[in-house]
């Protein structure tokens, strides 16, 4: 009897969390997310992101709402993820969840650098990473980066080396004003309670008010079902353990980020 109460309240707050986020998404404290400022015809945000299918598995929130928002976003994949001999497929997967995510193809660049090899074991250099981001950022007018924090969500140490070399190009450039946010890795049970952590978000974001000059977002994802038809089309990763991390990963429904400051 216990366990169905539990299983129970389980169901409800699930339930609750998707009713919130289909119906009551409108939430004060992404307003203005990147303006601060910025004119219209340069809300041009760069993407930086080690592999494809991070696009998707972590980012589509924010994704989501800068397109939505009007924001002009280029997304830069570091590799193909080619671990498994799989490259030339993923690079074709990332086009298509794209498609899905509507970011302009000739705004996506994917690497195929022979110094910046998918795997865990693969130890990729700071400094190219910051030569290959200073070129984008000057290519596309970038007035914004969204990027991995120090831990990459998994401890993957290519997220973790994508992090620290957009950090040595925020550190080396710092002369160019280009502000740039790093997605919040959270402990197991925020990663893996889904819709739930709508509500640890919003009290997350009480504790940090400021809307004039925010160190903290929340963005709820007003339409999670598209995450999942953009992680779908990564045909070659869509085996059951990643469904079921879609389904039940709270980046699907949020994403946190704060405020780099070098």
């Amino acid at each position: 009897m216990a366990w169905f109460v539990v299983a129970l309240s389980l169901i409800v707050i699930w339930v609750a969390s998707l009713c919130k986020i289909f119906f009551g998404a409108t939430f004060s404290f992404k307003a203005a997310i990147l303006d601060d400022g910025i004119t219209p015809h340069k809300k041009n945000v760069l993407f930086v992101i080690a592999h494809p299918d991070d696009e998707s598995m972590f980012f589509s929130p924010t994704i989501n709402y800068l397109t939505t928002n009007a924001y002009n976003l280029h997304i830069l994949c570091l590799s193909t993820g080619n671990a498994d001999g799989m490259g030339s497929i993923r690079k074709d997967e990332l086009h298509q969840a794209c498609a899905v995510l509507r970011v302009p193809l000739r705004q996506l660049k994917i690497l195929d650098h022979p110094n910046l090899q998918d795997g865990f074991g693969q130890v990729w250099s700071h400094d190219l990473l910051t030569e290959i981001i200073d070129e984008a950022v000057t290519n596309h007018d970038i007035h914004t980066i969204i990027t991995f924090d120090n831990y990459g969500v998994s401890g993957h140490s290519n997220h973790r080396d994508v992090h620290h070399g957009v950090l040595k190009f925020l550190m080396i450039n710092s002369e160019k004003n280009i502000k740039a946010w790093e997605l919040v890795s959270f402990n197991i049970f925020r990663k893996y309670c889904g819709p739930v952590d709508i509500w640890l978000s919003i009290l997350s974001a009480k504790r940090h008010p400021s809307k004039r000059h925010p160190s903290k977002l929340i963005i709820i994802n007003e339409q999670p079902w598209k995450s999942l038809e953009a992680m779908a089309q990564h045909l070659s990763q869509w085996v059951w353990f990643r469904k079921l991390f879609v389904i039940f990963s709270s980046y699907t429904y949020t994403n946190t980020l704060c405020k780099i400051n070098p």
